[in-house]
């Protein structure tokens, strides 16, 4: 407990959640100038190391903190993260800064006005530190890119990050900023937050405005399984921030009349850690809920759709997006950037528009598509009425740079093994929330999922405080070479 101004080291702050740093900056104790200068100068230590922070407006966040404490002593400071830094994931535009998502072509991009997440945050007194890290067209699992590079784990920096939120998940892991916001078509907020230590939570189909957001997801299909959401130090946090992005706040249940069913298999890997996790929370909460292991319905399927439908067209609306007026050649680009390393797209994009061309379903292939998806969502819409499923996230902890990619993107199809924790939500455009609740051998954090329908937010929000205060839930990473 900090009870005096003078008690408050630099560590300590970066440690506090938005709440608590809320009830300092109120009191007195901390101002906004304080919290904003303790995290630059925590992201100018970290940054080099681990490269998850891309584009800087320090000038203009101390200058907003400074308002901030004027207004705060004139009783004016209003909203709900008034004087709080914050990060922001660099495919929402934010006014006067660059939009590039990590490609060469867009260095520079400048964009005129905010996103309409990023505009809900500054109504509500957030302040911008900056931008941080994508892979290429937020494409691929793990972050890195032509222009800006790799993001590194700040637990352990030769391992990855993922993404394409990495640049986000590392940033708060690290204590670069207060709380964030992310996006998730493919486990791109849930990635990173399982493999950083960090809370996230994936907003179900068309609950939050993708405004503003690059690049903007035209196909209906597509539309379905992207969620926009907070990554945070805390569940209480994340349910903060969710509801100010959301269109409507989460209606209110009781988590009592819930049944909890946690993830049993030996059909798809999973590491003897993140087993014993699963076994401890199944206890923990059999102890005062109905808890039961199960197998859960039309998990099996997700892995393919999912794969499907971000192949929907081939591809070939990301590979326009990708290389502008230059024309479209995935392999040559491949080949280029791995023998030379003189392409203009990271090898990661141009291999995935490759597969995504190998994976095009057919016309009636896609109306299959629309039909199984009709009959799962009424399916599913029953079966989540009163329950929350507990998945993993992916099956291991953060691995060495490069290992995920090559699980989710081999020819072999290995998605299909790897994938089927994180497609199930976005497949069935589900809210997703993970928490930190452990770590493996070697130390390095392990997340889980809690889903259900839409509707039942504020339940997931409620289970994932009680395991959080049960479990390890989010700690800095101290970051080192």
């Amino acid at each position: 407990m900090i009870k005096a101004k003078e008690d408050l080291g630099a560590m300590s702050l970066l440690d506090l959640d938005v709440h608590d740093l809320l009830k300092l900056l109120e009191s007195g104790q901390v101002s906004s100038s304080d919290a904003v200068e303790q995290y630059i100068q925590r992201i100018e230590k970290v940054n080099p190391i681990v490269n998850c922070l891309v584009e800087e407006r320090f000038a203009a966040a101390r200058e907003e903190a400074i308002q901030a404490d004027i207004a705060r002593e004139e009783g004016k400071g209003k909203g709900r993260l008034f004087g709080v830094p914050i990060s922001v994931k660099e495919s929402f535009d934010v006014e006067g800064m660059a939009t590039t998502g990590g490609l060469l072509r867009r260095k520079g991009f400048i964009q005129y006005e905010d996103a309409e997440v990023v505009e809900r945050l500054k109504a509500e007194g957030a302040i911008i530190l900056g931008k941080t890290n994508t892979p290429e067209l937020c494409f691929c699992q793990e972050t890195d890119n032509k222009l800006y590079g790799r993001t590194n784990n700040p637990h352990d920096v030769t391992r990855t990050a993922g993404g394409s939120s990495g640049g986000e998940g590392a940033m708060i892991a690290a204590g670069g900023a207060a709380i964030g916001i992310g996006s998730d078509i493919g486990g791109s907020i849930r990635f990173p937050s399982h493999f950083n230590g960090v809370v996230g939570f994936k907003s179900g189909k068309g609950k939050v405005s993708q405004k503003g957001s690059y690049p903007f997801v035209e196909d209906s299909l597509q539309q379905r399984m992207l969620g926009i959401g907070p990554i945070a130090k805390s569940v209480r946090d994340a349910e903060l921030l969710y509801d100010i992005i959301a269109y409507e706040s989460p209606l209110a249940k009781e988590l009592k009349r819930f049944t909890v069913t946690v993830f049993r298999t030996t059909d798809y890997p999973l590491s003897a850690n993140t087993t014993r996790l699963l076994n401890e929370v199944y206890l923990s909460l059999q102890e005062e809920m109905t808890a039961e292991r199960e197998s859960i319905p039309f998990f099996d399927e997700a892995a393919q759709i999912w794969q499907e439908i971000m192949s929907i067209d081939g591809g070939l609306s990301n590979a326009r997006e990708a290389y502008g007026d230059a024309p479209v050649t995935p392999i040559r680009s491949y080949f280029t950037e791995k023998t030379r390393g003189t392409g203009e797209i990271h090898h990661y994009l141009s291999w995935a528009l490759f597969g995504a061309s190998l994976f095009r379903p057919s016309p009636k292939r896609i109306q299959q598509i629309h039909e199984f998806l009709a009959s799962g969502d009424a399916a599913l819409e029953e079966y989540l009425e009163n329950r929350i499923i507990v998945l993993p996230v992916y099956h291991c902890a953060a691995p060495q740079h490069g290992i995920v990619y090559k699980e989710l993107f081999s020819i072999r199809k290995t998605f299909k093994k790897y994938l089927p924790y994180i497609a199930f939500a976005n497949t069935w455009g589900l809210p997703s929330l993970t928490i930190p609740l452990g770590k493996d051998t070697d130390g390095m954090p392990i997340g889980l999922q809690l889903i259900s329908k839409n509707g039942n937010e504020e339940v997931l929000f409620s289970l994932g405080k009680k395991l959080e205060s049960r479990f390890q839930g989010y700690e800095r990473a101290m970051v080192h070479m």
